[in-house]
């Protein structure tokens, strides 16, 4: 399908259903949909029945197609077939792989899959320590330039690279205040795997501009973008405009992978604690109106409640009491935790089609500019939500422009 159709049908379907998934589930008392068959069927299933149906997206597409046909009639994202070259690579050797996380490592190796055979050197984005640099310098032979903000992880990427002996360099920046002129090049294949919303938005931005020829992009955490509202990048993205806050963008990255017994119980914790610390916080200021919390790491939810709930407080600049019952606060999260699943189970439904909205936007811009773009899937989402591989490349009649 071409994108700019595709688009335009997410755009239309997200448009019309955007009262079930544009607002904050935290801020509601009571179902949003009272009086209709949906809100009776929500309100009939158990806790258990909910976080079931959360992880069967075909026992969810039984259960609430009729209530939203036109959102399971939308073209789905198609997984992309091994690239026939790559697919026959072999194992990377274990001096190479040491240090790479086992999921890490995958997607890395899932990323080969689909490399373009191009003799081009490689720029790669936000690289970290350069762990995909290193297995793109090693499995292809290309001279590799890998660019990542934080000083140290450089010197560690450097160190690891003259170890092996490969052709990686970095360099130290910070490409949200300064453009990379002089690093980024035409006859340049740039890649960037999960980079974060403002840095995969100006990755595109300064391709576009240095005219790239080829450009790999995997993009994660929408929601961390400069701006208050998303800016669409492409001209029918500002035609149609969803006005995407830093709150809508986050619905997209709250699809998780089963992480075992021990995540999801962090995962249960996080949202009971983060209810019973707004309980706490309504009654101690009369505000009703709900205030979001930053995301904090998941260690927080191994410890106490109280802990937290200091933390929560110090970022509302309130100070709590030196005592009050734990107990209580918790019991009344735990009532509103069976109504935020009940919402997050319509919600949850739109996740995906944001995301391809998303990722349709940044297509279409790079089509803009001369590109020929593909968007697929280059891995399995149980490896990682975040599987949707954005691949472009200068077109012959655009080079040199």
């Amino acid at each position: 399908m071409i994108f700019s159709q595709q688009f335009k049908q997410y755009s239309d379907v997200l448009q019309q259903y955007r009262y079930y998934w544009q607002f904050l589930p935290f801020s509601c008392e009571a179902l949003p949909w009272q009086g209709t068959a949906l809100q009776q069927l929500l309100s009939q299933l158990t806790e258990r029945q909910l976080t079931a149906l959360e992880q069967d997206a075909a026992a969810q597409q039984q259960l609430l197609q009729p209530f939203f046909p036109e959102l399971f009639q939308l073209a789905k994202l198609e997984q992309r077939q091994d690239n026939c070259a790559a697919a026959s690579l072999p194992a990377l050797p274990f001096w190479l792989a040491n240090g790479i996380g086992g999921r890490k490592l995958e997607q890395i190796d899932a990323l080969c899959q689909h490399w373009p055979q191009l003799p081009l050197p490689v720029l790669e984005w936000c690289a970290g320590k350069g762990h995909l640099g290193r297995v793109l310098a090693h499995r292809f032979a290309r001279p590799v330039v890998s660019v990542e903000w934080q000083q140290s992880l450089c010197q560690q990427g450097s160190e690891l690279a003259n170890k092996l002996a490969l052709p990686q360099q970095f360099i130290c920046a910070d490409v949200l205040r300064q453009p990379l002129s002089g690093v980024l090049q035409p006859q340049q294949q740039v890649v960037a795997l999960h980079a974060c919303g403002q840095l995969h938005i100006r990755l595109l931005q300064q391709v576009v501009a240095a005219g790239c020829q080829q450009l790999q992009l995997i993009p994660c955490c929408y929601h961390l973008i400069s701006s208050d509202l998303y800016q669409p990048l492409s001209t029918l993205g500002q035609q149609r405009d969803l006005a995407l806050s830093k709150e809508d963008l986050k619905l997209v990255v709250q699809g998780q992978v089963t992480g075992g017994d021990r995540t999801e119980r962090l995962r249960h914790t996080e949202v009971l604690w983060r209810l019973a610390y707004d309980e706490l916080r309504k009654q101690l200021t009369g505000q009703q109106s709900y205030q979001p919390l930053a995301s904090v790491a998941k260690h927080w939810f191994s410890g106490e409640f109280f802990a937290f709930a200091q933390w929560a407080a110090q970022q509302h600049g309130l100070t709590l009491p030196a005592k009050f019952s734990s107990e209580a606060y918790l019991q009344r999260a735990q009532t509103r935790l069976l109504l935020v699943k009940q919402i997050q189970l319509v919600r949850h439904l739109f996740r995906r089609p944001l995301e391809l909205w998303l990722a349709l936007d940044k297509a279409l811009f790079l089509q803009q500019h001369g590109y020929s773009v593909s968007l697929t899937e280059f891995c399995d989402y149980q490896l990682t939500p975040r599987n949707m591989l954005l691949q472009a490349s200068k077109t012959p009649t655009a080079a040199g422009s």
